[in-house]
């Protein structure tokens, strides 16, 4: 089985698929295949991604679709970059641990796979657990609250800004972490992917 890398992040879109779409474009030694993970609710479906009552509805916990083509989806932005292979995992909320045999034939399948994801980590530890801050966005999510303790490191949004604007988060939760300051549309630089490469060499050697 491969190496395990995962990109969450505090809030909605802020870069999280830009950082693993341009992770497999900078390391492209690493044979990548990748997955987005995303939790619909509020009658959303998990098979079908539409308007429908079934969100909790035991038959349909969650759909996994392989992405054919390299357009504009999220999951197409990843195979334009590079990756071998791209799956959309869609689970009902609540409902990713039905997903897990799902996440694990993938991992057992492929070399090394990067997951967008920041729930996956409370069932799958990584190699490698990256989590996207953005000092302009006040929202944080639940999970990742959850979960930034165990983040390796930060690539952070940072606009100039000298403070974030978040209320309750202690600086000492993110800043006694490596931080990669990062400036879109350029949201993987040389630090950050000489980083990851150093994490997965030194995990590959000594496992």
């Amino acid at each position: 089985m491969g190496m395990l890398v995962v990109v969450g992040g505090h809030s909605r879109n802020i870069g999280k698929t830009a950082v693993v779409a341009g992770l497999i474009r900078a390391l492209p030694q690493w044979h990548w295949t990748a997955v987005k993970i995303t939790q619909f609710g509020h009658g959303v479906c998990s098979a079908s991604g539409t308007g429908c009552e079934c969100s909790v509805a035991p038959e349909h916990p969650y759909a996994l679709s392989e992405e054919q083509q390299p357009n504009g989806s999220d999951s197409g932005r990843f195979l334009a970059a590079g990756a071998r292979r791209s799956y959309w995992l869609r689970t009902a909320p609540g409902r990713l641990r039905e997903a897990l045999p799902a996440v694990r034939e993938i991992q057992a399948a492929n070399r090394n796979v990067i997951i967008e994801s920041n729930s996956i980590v409370e069932f799958i530890d990584p190699v490698l657990y990256l989590v996207v801050l953005d000092f302009a966005k006040q929202d944080f999510k639940e999970s990742s609250l959850r979960f930034l303790e165990r983040a390796d490191a930060c690539v952070t949004l940072e606009h100039g800004m000298a403070q974030p604007v978040w209320i309750g988060l202690p600086r000492a939760d993110w800043e006694s972490k490596p931080r990669f300051a990062v400036c879109p549309p350029q949201y993987v630089t040389a630090e950050l992917a000489a980083f990851v490469n150093g994490r997965l060499a030194a995990a590959g050697a000594s496992g």
